[in-house]
């Protein structure tokens, strides 16, 4: 009788890789890299049954540094080789790392895509809001008006919403979360990765050479309070420096309110994440950080729900083929039901 080996424990050092990182100094991105790197020792899975994509841009030399296996895809295609990967292989776990211009610019269409088809894949979106590797031009997230050295008079375009994006497209797990709280980033790379389903996490990522400060205000300690809301499921959404202000729905427009001048938790906005209909309030609490009487920017899941996923529909129709029909004959396929003869 062989003996039963037990898999070896693995820890955040061992998917690392001896390559150098070459990010620059401060970017966000490392952090990501570490809370990548130790969360993936405990979802259970082996290194060789991991896999990274990227498409390019900074984000997308994550592969590099991760000892799983991996691909440095094609601008804004990494979703694509994913969805052919997952099809053909549903036992992997793949993770797709994309920014905001590989992943809503050039590779938008694919993203979309994915996200309706719903394959069994997490999509970490890394969002700066400005093009890193080429140098600072505006990105599809950079906000109106904003200077770049594409846009030296301020940029016209309206930004993307990713998360109402990814609501748009029937997405089955949207979520948000940032490089500067490794804690709840950790918890939300688990969530996403226990999702069935294409997973989205939009993770505020800042780049510290052409972007600095994009995100700060949900970040430094002096403001994080008071302009971010953590969204917990069943629980009230309850933010403030001394969680005394709260959200109630008046119908189905958000209103602040402060707690104890006649509110209390129980009047307040319940999370739901099954809600798809309050998810799309959620991705909409969107406000400019600067205006006056603003809404805090929501973070943590906003939308789960259970959905059939691609490949285990295509398994099922084949399965299904098979056994009505047979087995394939691809000669009869390439050849179809219409022929000619030519004289």
């Amino acid at each position: 009788m062989s003996e039963v080996t037990t898999p070896p424990v693995l820890t955040a050092k061992d998917f690392a890789t001896d390559q150098e990182v070459r990010w620059c100094p401060g970017c966000g991105d490392y952090s990501i890299l570490k809370q990548v790197q130790t969360i993936l020792p405990q979802i259970g899975i082996a290194r060789e049954n991991i896999v990274i994509i990227s498409g390019i841009g900074c984000s997308s030399r994550f592969p590099y540094y991760m000892n799983t296996y991996g691909m440095h895809s094609i601008h804004g295609r990494a979703t694509a080789i994913a969805s052919g990967l997952k099809a053909t292989r549903p036992e992997l776990s793949i993770w797709i790392v994309t920014g905001d211009g590989d992943g809503l610019s050039i590779g938008g269409n694919h993203t979309i895509h994915l996200l309706r088809r719903n394959f069994n894949v997490n999509i970490l979106l890394f969002n700066n809001q400005i093009y890193g590797l080429t140098k600072g031009q505006y990105s599809p997230t950079s906000e109106e008006n904003k200077v770049t050295k594409s846009t030296p008079a301020g940029s016209l375009d309206h930004p993307f919403n990713p998360l109402a994006l990814a609501l748009g497209a029937d997405a089955s797990f949207i979520a948000r979360s940032m490089d500067r709280d490794p804690k709840h980033l950790q918890q939300m790379l688990l969530r996403a990765n226990g999702h069935i389903g294409a997973s989205m996490l939009e993770i505020y990522q800042n780049c510290n050479i052409f972007n600095d400060g994009a995100f700060e205000i949900f970040t430094e300690k002096s403001t994080k309070s008071e302009e971010a809301l953590f969204l917990e499921q069943g629980k009230p959404l309850i933010f403030g420096a001394d969680k005394n202000k709260g959200i109630r729905l008046d119908g189905y427009k958000p209103v602040v309110v402060n707690l104890g001048e006649g509110m209390n938790a129980d009047d307040l906005w319940i999370h739901d994440e099954t809600d798809f209909f309050k998810a799309q309030i959620l991705t909409r609490l969107f406000d400019d950080p600067a205006k006056e009487g603003h809404f805090p920017r929501p973070f943590g899941v906003f939308y789960a729900a259970d959905r059939a996923t691609y490949e285990n529909s295509m398994e099922l129709q084949i399965e299904e083929i098979i056994a009505r029909k047979g087995p394939g004959n691809l000669d009869n396929l390439l050849q179809g039901k219409e022929t000619w003869v030519i004289e």
